[in-house]
């Protein structure tokens, strides 16, 4: 027996309400919950119109009246005893309240939707939606892991009731997880994910399946190929799979509205129009949840490399990655200092344990990684030492991934980082930053020793025997260094030095080397 075979009232309507969103129409679905919500005297219709109603505030983008639905929908929820009601609430409760920036209670309301509906004892096809809205809540927090397993919980319960395995394909899961990867420097790792996301969409035309796709997940696989073209890619134009026509769907679908903005400057790119799409870059506005806050910023600088303004278009790449990060570490302080203080529970405690470590560690060179570079930066600043950061850049590493791809890539990293260590003095600190970039920390130091201790990078990466490791693809490295002043917040003292750092990296890439 299913959850809505326990609901003796307007279960016609609900259920409708229901295929209305499916079918991206929530501002419709909405009206019609409201007229249940206003009619019903049975409490078990009126908690599900509620959550549902909830789902199509956030469907809709309508982030104001977020809080007053949950609290309404908590409050009729509450007496009921039925996993499923209180799972499903909890995971549109996560992604509200991560639209709102309250991670902490995204956060919560993800531990307590999985456990909601991991409990559910007959899971039918609305526990498999559950699980779905879970999925896109993980998602949007960058759990890709969680998003994907949650979502093939989603597919299997699906099939089991009967749903068309189109349903929970999830391209928005996997376009974020995509997405993400670009803005963290991995740009061949989010054109396979982008690749792997084209084939299942001509899976399902091929299989004549598309038109059972829906409308929101058409947008998605329109925004995928058009990103996908933006970065060099051919991708099918003209047919059904055409991305303009892909991202015209999406009804009235908040997320899909941003998606269709961004995929018009990525088509600008795809063909041949940089400048028209950082003039749309310009004119947009849309949501920094949908594809994360560094989407904007990166699409710029592919754009502006692509018109030929490599300085900036290495900037705003910078800002991509600085924008990405810093959600990332924002999102582990919620975890670790929140979370688990206020969940007693010994699973949450282990992840929480797991989670710190990766927070702190790179796990590919097991450097430091730029959370526990920026702690350490700020405890020898606090204490009045003078400190120096020099900011190290890979030269050549590009073709090393292109010639002999990405397990070579890790190789040349793990060499340099083991390299760097190397010739540093005593008490100095080095740092993973991101990608192929590297930072070194020199205390007490001043601009004269920071430009011996260059030097000695540079020849000792010079120096290495690279053509053993990746035949005919040299590595080099280019180093800038940049003083911290302490006569400022320390926040502005530091981004201003990385900023220096950055341009002097940047006029030792210009330099002529000696061979």
């Amino acid at each position: 027996m299913g959850w809505l075979d326990r609901v003796d009232d307007q279960v016609d309507a609900l259920t409708h309400a229901r295929a209305l969103q499916e079918a991206s129409r929530s501002a419709e679905s909405y009206t019609l919950l409201e007229r249940v919500i206003r009619t019903t005297t049975d409490p078990a219709a009126r908690a599900d119109a509620m959550v549902q109603r909830l789902s199509a505030l956030i469907n809709l983008g309508r982030t104001a009246e977020f809080t007053r639905a949950i609290e309404e929908a908590s409050a009729a929820v509450r007496d009921l005893a039925e996993p499923y009601l209180h799972g499903h609430l909890n995971a549109l409760a996560a992604l509200a309240a991560h639209h709102q920036g309250a991670l902490d209670r995204c956060v919560t309301h993800l531990v307590k939707a999985a456990r909601a509906l991991g409990a559910v004892e007959d899971p039918d096809r609305d526990t498999a939606w559950g699980w779905h809205d879970l999925a896109m809540a993980y998602s949007y927090l960058s759990f890709h892991g969680y998003a994907l397993g949650a979502i093939e919980r989603a597919r299997q319960l699906g099939l089991t009731a009967g749903i068309p395995e189109e349903t929970f394909a999830a391209p928005g899961i996997r376009l974020r997880n995509a997405v993400a990867l670009d803005h963290n420097g991995d740009s061949d790792g989010c054109l396979r994910v982008l690749r792997d996301v084209a084939a299942d969409l001509a899976r399902f035309m091929h299989a004549g399946r598309a038109g059972r796709l829906r409308p929101s997940s058409l947008a998605a696989y329109g925004y995928a190929a058009a990103r996908q073209a933006a970065l060099g890619d051919r991708v099918e134009s003209g047919g059904d799979g055409d991305p303009s026509r892909l991202l015209s769907h999406g009804g009235d679908s908040a997320r899909a509205r941003d998606m269709r903005q961004l995929g018009q400057v990525c088509l600008a790119v795809a063909a041949g129009r940089p400048i028209e799409a950082v003039t749309r870059l310009d004119s947009i506005r849309v949501s920094t949840e949908t594809l994360g806050s560094a989407e904007p910023a990166r699409l710029r600088s592919i754009a502006l490399a692509r018109a030929g303004d490599h300085v900036a278009a290495h900037r705003a790449d910078r800002l991509a990655f600085r924008l990405a990060a810093q959600r990332n570490d924002r999102l582990r302080d919620v975890y670790i200092d929140g979370i688990a203080a206020r969940i007693d529970h010994e699973e949450m405690r282990r992840e929480a344990a797991r989670f710190e470590g990766e927070a702190l560690t790179d796990p590919l060179t097991g450097l430091p990684n730029r959370r526990r570079l920026e702690r350490y930066i700020t405890a020898v600043v606090t204490r009045g030492e003078r400190v120096v950061i020099g900011v190290c850049d890979l030269d050549g590493f590009k073709a090393v991934n292109t010639r002999h791809g990405h397990h070579s890539g890790d190789l040349v990293l793990q060499r340099v980082a083991g390299v760097i260590n190397r010739v540093m003095r005593r008490g100095d600190f080095v740092a993973r930053y991101g990608g192929d970039e590297f930072v070194v920390v020199l205390p007490d130091t001043g601009m004269t020793e920071a430009a011996e201790v260059a030097r000695r990078i540079e020849a000792a990466v010079r120096a290495e025997d690279w053509e053993s490791l990746v035949p005919g693809t040299p590595v080099g490295v280019s180093i800038g260094f940049a003083e911290v002043s302490g006569g400022r917040g320390l926040r502005d003292a530091l981004s201003v030095a990385f900023e220096e750092a950055d341009r002097e990296m940047l006029r030792a890439k210009s330099r002529p080397r000696a061979s």
